[in-house]
């Protein structure tokens, strides 16, 4: 009973020491100690012998006996990374702007070494290689073209970036230009414009739109004229038709009348027959007087006479 025990703690013993040495081989420092180092994925080591450049270490678990002089300098990634530059310029009509660039670069395999010893600080390289070629571009070009060629600007970045990381072991995946920002009261002089320019643009189809319209109602009121006109002509003709057929026949059947005593008691049928209908209307606000000179007269005297009775009745 008391082997099974003892030889039950050896074990976890064995178990407890395992796990610590995979600890620590994992974490470096014991594993360098012992003579073990292990890289990461997508990752590779620098290793140097006496403190010079021996060899780039790949991906795994490496033997570095310690006791030789030999060690690890560092660590180098070689995934895509991002660097997002904020670069502020001046276009050819004197507007200020800001430019966004995002750069995606990556350090290669094969040239760790280089990208390891010859650049201090990648990131500010990048940043002043983005500055000068930015700032070299942009005052070339209007403020509205500089939107329209943002792709050009763009390339033109990455193919400088390209040629100058290039010798120091990086490679430029990506060279995006991803905003342009002008100052404040510039975009809001450029969205007034635009608005200006919609409002005279609708201004001018609004007058168009009334153009039309007055043309339509004048073509309208011409044909409706027309029309009028034509109904009228026809009126006048059957009135006159209507009244030849009528003195014709009174003056067969009726011996010894003439044109002119057929004309005459037309009229005077025709000025009863208006008179009974004003006569028949109770809303009616006409008068029907004579209109002639004498019969104006007519009316003077007949109201002067009717005020001296009234006058000589009181």
């Amino acid at each position: 009973m008391c082997f099974d025990n003892f030889a039950c703690f050896w074990l976890w013993c064995g178990e407890v020491f395992s796990l610590r040495l995979f600890s620590w081989l994992g974490n470096g420092e014991m594993g360098q100690a012992l003579g073990c180092i292990q890289v990461d994925q997508s990752t590779v080591a620098i290793k140097e012998t006496f403190g010079k450049f021996d060899d780039v270490l790949d991906p795994g678990c490496h033997c570095l006996p310690w006791c030789l002089g030999s060690q690890v300098a560092g660590h180098l990634s070689l995934r895509v990374q991002q660097l997002d530059v904020r670069c502020e310029t001046k276009t050819k009509d004197n507007v200020f702007v800001t430019v966004v660039a995002s750069i995606q670069y990556r350090a290669l395999a094969q040239k760790a070494s280089d990208a390891f010893y010859r650049l201090s600080n990648t990131r500010a390289q990048i940043q002043a290689y983005v500055f000068d070629v930015i700032r070299a571009s942009v005052p070339k070009l209007e403020l509205d073209s500089t939107f329209e060629q943002k792709n050009e600007i763009a390339k033109a970045v990455e193919e400088e970036l390209e040629k100058a990381m290039s010798a120091y072991g990086y490679e430029i995946v990506q060279t995006l230009i991803v905003d342009i920002e002008p100052d404040e009261h510039v975009k809001r002089a450029m969205n007034e414009i635009n608005a200006a320019a919609r409002l005279r643009v609708a201004a001018t189809e609004k007058a168009e739109a009334e153009k039309i319209l007055q043309i339509k109602r004048a073509e309208g009121d011409a044909e409706s004229k027309y029309l009028a006109g034509l109904g009228i002509a026809r009126q006048r003709q059957a009135i006159v038709d209507g009244l030849r057929d009528s003195v014709l026949a009174f003056s067969e059947n009726v011996p010894g009348t003439s044109s002119k005593d057929v004309m005459d008691m037309v009229l005077v049928t025709q000025y009863f027959d208006t008179m009974k209908e004003i006569g028949a209307s109770s809303k009616s606000s006409s008068v029907f007087i004579p209109h002639g000179p004498g019969a104006v007269r007519d009316v003077a005297v007949q109201i002067r006479e009717g005020l001296l009775q009234a006058h000589a009745a009181q």
